[in-house]
């Protein structure tokens, strides 16, 4: 069984598209198109993120929790909440 990871999660980079995450050594794209909660968000905001198991990412200040298939495959996740206003 595989332990939990010492490693944080860590924003490599911000555009008006989306935002960079590096995990260990995979780099995904949190694109806003799919993800549109995030849109708004400041920098601080999206930086704060744990990795409380494998597959999940949480934002404590957002109260956002991801899967982090769903950041890989979004089209495998086609249910989106909007955001709010």
């Amino acid at each position: 069984m595989l332990g939990t990871s010492t490693s944080r999660p860590e924003v490599t980079h911000v555009s008006k598209h989306g935002f960079g995450m590096l995990l260990d050594t995979e780099e995904l794209l949190v694109p806003f198109e799919h993800f549109p909660w995030f849109k708004k968000a400041t920098i601080e905001q999206l930086s704060d993120v744990q990795w409380p198991t494998a597959n999940h990412l949480y934002w404590p200040q957002l109260d956002i929790d991801l899967s982090i298939e769903s950041i890989r495959d979004p089209s495998a996740f086609p249910l989106v909440a909007k955001a709010g206003d």
